[in-house]
């Protein structure tokens, strides 16, 4: 029987409609089952169960704002659901009271995330490449990397590779030839992914930083120089917005591979 902590995927849902055309789960049962998965309803947050059914990954909890409680008070209620669980923007301190509730999550200490993983195993899709201009980047660039890995992905790291030294990244050219997309995070002047974009087939997703001196006003010097960028086929997100590159990577790699999608019929040519 499925419950309200379970959340609603396509798997669950399956499962349950299965149940029920056997004889296993009682209509009523099951409508009574079904009455919570739209969200859960904890006074400080309604949890929204359906995303996963929507959106193909449960609903991502931001830990920046929320106490320590709030946060806790979430992972009990959404982790016996058995579907991965990503919260972002965490301190050292609060993964050590999730752990507390959730024996099986990891905390990410460069990425500043914590993740626990469903129990449903799936082979990793490959295709993406995480860039990092700076080391100064990297925290940026592993919050993009660990939210792609708990979707399901397989992301490979190519770090301190900046237009200063623009021999470093082109001694990957191979690597980057091979991605299907490619995440690329840059601070300071923020040129790194618009030079990358003209090398790659491959779309690119732009990730400015909030790294740099006075005139990189935080990261909108980056930003705006990304928006600019004349390359085709570069998208950018938000500044420091490491999370949005790595979810938006992972559905255009799910789109690959998506069994709803038809496959392109070829052209009859006219004689």
């Amino acid at each position: 029987m499925l419950s309200g902590a379970d959340g609603v995927d396509q798997n669950h849902l399956a499962k349950l409609l299965q149940d029920v055309a056997r004889g296993k789960v009682r209509p009523g049962d099951a409508l009574e089952s079904l009455r919570e998965l739209p969200f859960i309803d904890m006074g400080f947050a309604r949890y929204d169960t359906h995303r996963a059914l929507r959106k193909g990954f449960p609903e991502v909890v931001l830990a920046e704002g929320k106490s320590e409680a709030q946060v806790v008070g979430i992972v009990e209620k959404v982790a016996p659901h058995r579907t991965p669980l990503l919260i972002t923007r965490a301190r050292p301190s609060l993964y050590l009271a999730v752990v507390e509730v959730a024996p099986a999550a990891e905390y990410h200490e460069e990425a500043r995330a914590i993740t626990l993983a469903g129990t449903e195993s799936r082979p990793l899709r490959d295709g993406l490449i995480v860039v990092a201009a700076g080391t100064s980047d990297i925290p940026v660039a592993e919050e993009a990397a660990v939210t792609a890995e708990i979707m399901g992905n397989r992301a490979e790291r190519i770090y301190d590779v900046g237009v200063a030294g623009i021999h470093r990244l082109l001694a990957e050219s191979g690597r980057l030839q091979k991605a299907r997309v490619i995440i690329v995070v840059a601070g300071m002047e923020g040129a790194l992914p618009g030079v990358v974009t003209g090398l790659v087939r491959a779309p690119v997703i732009g990730v400015p930083v909030s790294t740099g001196y006075g005139t990189a006003f935080g990261g909108v010097a980056a930003l705006l120089s990304m928006l600019n960028a004349c390359a085709s086929g570069l998208t950018v997100v938000n500044i420091d917005n490491g999370f949005g590159a790595g979810y938006a990577a992972s559905l255009i790699l799910a789109g690959y591979d998506d069994p709803k999608k038809p496959a392109s019929k070829p052209r009859r040519r006219r004689a």
